[in-house]
Formats: C-alpha cells, sequence, structure tokens
C-alpha cells in the first residue's frame, strides 16, 4: 500500500492505495466521485475524463499514485454555490446528452478545449473532443453546447474549479 495526499474538489484527501489502482477508481470508490463514470478502462471512450491540475486526463489512463500531491477537479467540483458551469448550463440549454453516459468526460474536455482556444471553430470543437465518445451520436448538439459556451466565457471559471467547488 502506498499513501497518496490529493486535492479533490477543492477537498484534501489522504488514504492508503494500492500502487496499481486507476485513478477513476480511486475517486469513484475511495472519494465517491461517482460522477466520473467507467467507461472502457482503456482511455478509448473518454468518459472518465477529469482535470488534474487544470488539464484534462482519462483517469483510467492514470494511477491514483501519480496524482499524489496535485490537484483534481472532477465534474462534481464545476458548479459554483448551486450554480451551474457555464459548460454544464450550455450541455442542458442545448440539449447535449441523451443517455448522459458520456456527458461528465464530454464537458471535462470541452472546458480543456475553451482553455486552449476561446472561440474555436466547428472544426476545432470536433478534433478537441475527438477522443470522447457518445455512443448515442449526440454530437451535433455537443458541438452546438461547446459553441454556446464559448460565447458565454466558460473558460472563466476553468482555471479556478477546484477553488471554486471547495467553497460551494
Amino acid at each position: 500500500m502506498t499513501r497518496i495526499s490529493v486535492t479533490v474538489d477543492g477537498s484534501t484527501y489522504s488514504d492508503e492505495v494500492e500502487p496499481r489502482m486507476l485513478l477513476v477508481h480511486y475517486l469513484r470508490e475511495v472519494v465517491g466521485k461517482t460522477g466520473t463514470v467507467i467507461g472502457c478502462d482503456t482511455s478509448n471512450c473518454g468518459a472518465c475524463t477529469i482535470h488534474l491540475d487544470g488539464r484534462s486526463v482519462k483517469s483510467c489512463n492514470v494511477l491514483a499514485v501519480q496524482a499524489d500531491g496535485h490537484e483534481v477537479t472532477t465534474i462534481e467540483g464545476l458548479a459554483t454555490n448551486g450554480e451551474l458551469h457555464p459548460m454544464q448550463q450550455a450541455f442542458h440549454e442545448c440539449h447535449a446528452l441523451q443517455c448522459g453516459y458520456c456527458t461528465p468526460g464530454m464537458i471535462m474536455q470541452a472546458i480543456d478545449v475553451l482553455t486552449e482556444n476561446t472561440n474555436p471553430s466547428e472544426e476545432e470543437i470536433r478534433v478537441g473532443l475527438e477522443g470522447n465518445l457518445c455512443r448515442c451520436t449526440g454530437y451535433h448538439n455537443i458541438v452546438k453546447a461547446v459553441q454556446q459556451a464559448a460565447g458565454q466565457g466558460a473558460t472563466e471559471g476553468a482555471t479556478e474549479d477546484a477553488t471554486a467547488g471547495a467553497q460551494s
């Protein structure tokens, strides 16, 4: 067992973990952040995408021990004081979900896309999201949601996600 200390959505957790435990399993089973979903365990679908030190990563492709000393933001850490993050709101308003399974990972990746480019073209959004799969094929509305969020300044809270989550 290895002791790790990780800040998740603004709260610090210190736990003993198996060195081979995946970050997605740590977040769900130990920390209780079940909004981070397990889709494939092979990094193909992106459903488990979270932010590690402000950058999107597929948490099924990272060991929990690799997050030691780092900051993690999950889908649960985006809302502030009961208000949805602009990207969450845009997904809701644009009906950018069907079954909802891919939604947490899509939202986390979409925020990262806008962090890199605050005014992306449709093609740039599609390329930025291509590592995340929607099995319901809701891509058209997902792209619309990212475009809407870009117009609303969805990146403003992106670098403050974890601290904002701690204040709620």
